[in-house]
């Protein structure tokens, strides 16, 4: 009978994800962990983000696709270079988003959402990515309404 080879075979239990806060984000804003590879290194890479309730991205863009399956939570996405949460679009546990290389979109957790949302995301790097209008925050805090 053969046996796990834990050389072979890496498992990382829940407990275990090295999750972050990205350099310059709020707290209980938005977190990462790179599980394998980079975003702005070359070749594959995979990441979890975690959008905290009451946040979004700031409209950017990337220079190659990124595929994304929403782990966990409700996770709201929009397309387009101007900010406007109010018509982003659910996407629920197992669904699944592409976003077309250069192509300017935002996303994040609704205010009134009731658990983060997780999003496993993968593509080819580097990224490079670009906000729409680097004047403005990156992350916006939403409110309620």
């Amino acid at each position: 009978m053969s046996r796990l080879d834990p050389r072979q075979t890496l498992i990382t239990v829940p407990e275990e994800i090295p999750w972050q806060v990205p350099d310059g984000a709020p707290p209980d804003s938005v977190a990462e962990a790179v599980l394998a590879g980079g975003e702005e290194s070359e070749g594959t890479y995979l990441v979890l983000m975690k959008w905290y309730p009451g946040w979004m991205s700031a409209p950017h863009t990337y220079v190659t696709d990124r595929l994304c399956v929403v782990v966990s939570g409700v996770w709201w996405c929009n397309s387009g270079p101007d900010f406007d949460p109010a018509n982003a679009v659910p996407v629920h546990a197992g669904g699944f988003v592409r976003r077309v290389a250069r192509t300017p979109h935002y996303d994040g957790a609704l205010t009134q959402a009731a658990e983060p949302a997780v999003i496993a995301v993968t593509g080819t790097g580097p990224v490079r990515q670009t906000w729409v209008d680097p004047a403005q925050p990156p992350l916006r805090r939403l409110w309620r309404g």
